[in-house]
């Protein structure tokens, strides 16, 4: 088993039972949202705001310029008719009677590695958690069809009681991907860094019935470029890949560069 150093978060009292807020980026009804849901309840009370509709791709969109409604599905559970960011900010900021112990977003079926993260609603839930303070962290299974997404649960429930236990750096979520294999198969944990897609998308132009132009954005499955001690690495290696994804997005070596430049107005 692994620790994580804690720096600045607070860890859960040992007086309560742990709140973890619940979300994904594919929907309330999403069968691997209520595995994951299943799986966490045997770590602390969980509760689910999630989107009424597929939000695959969203991103950490907010939606800022309509009202959100929120439908109660049953006891804990709510839908909400905006992005995985609008559930945790609105569960967060309002709905909660407290404050949550631990965020966690998916299962997503498909992973999200690499590049993935800047696109991806499910990583995009966890990251609003850590920005309101809030220990997190977002699972994938690897397949777009699992057929062992239990495996992803169940690691979601022991990754969850060591954050409890030990809390997060500052400023940083994790970013979980598990290969589809049976649990006792899976070769073991990695800490990873961030790898690099190697995107094909290509635009497909097509005509409706009425002549109107549209698009699709399309293309092959992207590639990704090999490197050591990635997320791809990882699971190239049939590991649990972890990577921490962190707050700040400053690009210190570029600095010492821009440094050098002359701009005048």
């Amino acid at each position: 088993m692994f620790f994580i150093v804690a720096l600045g978060i607070s860890r859960c009292s040992a007086m309560a039972k742990p709140l973890i807020l619940v979300t994904n980026d594919d929907g309330v009804q999403a069968p691997e949202l209520g595995l994951l849901a299943s799986s966490l309840d045997a770590v602390g009370e969980v509760w689910v705001y999630a989107p009424d509709r597929e939000q695959s791709a969203v991103g950490h969109g907010v939606s800022l310029h309509r009202p959100l409604r929120v439908t109660r599905m049953k006891d804990r559970w709510f839908m909400v008719d905006g992005t995985p960011a609008d559930c945790v900010m609105l569960a967060v900021r309002d709905r909660l009677e407290r404050r949550p112990d631990l965020v966690v977003s998916g299962i997503n079926p498909g992973a999200n590695l690499g590049d993935d993260v800047t696109y991806s609603g499910t990583v995009a839930g966890a990251y609003e958690g850590m920005l309101l303070g809030i220990p997190s962290f977002s699972v994938s299974d690897v397949s777009y069809a699992p057929s062992y997404v239990g495996s992803a649960a169940r690691f979601s429930a022991a990754l969850a009681r060591e954050i409890l236990q030990h809390g997060l750096p500052r400023d940083t979520t994790l970013n979980v991907n598990v290969p589809d294999l049976p649990y006792d198969e899976i070769a073991g944990v990695a800490f990873t860094k961030m790898g690099r897609r190697n995107y094909q998308d290509e635009i497909i132009e097509r005509h409706d019935p009425r002549g109107g132009t549209y698009y699709w954005i399309g293309g092959s499955e992207p590639t990704h470029h090999p490197e050591a001690d990635t997320d791809f690495a990882a699971i190239d290696e049939f590991k649990i890949s972890i990577t921490p994804l962190h707050r700040d997005l400053t690009n210190f070596a570029a600095l010492e560069t821009l440094a050098r430049w002359t701009i005048t107005l």
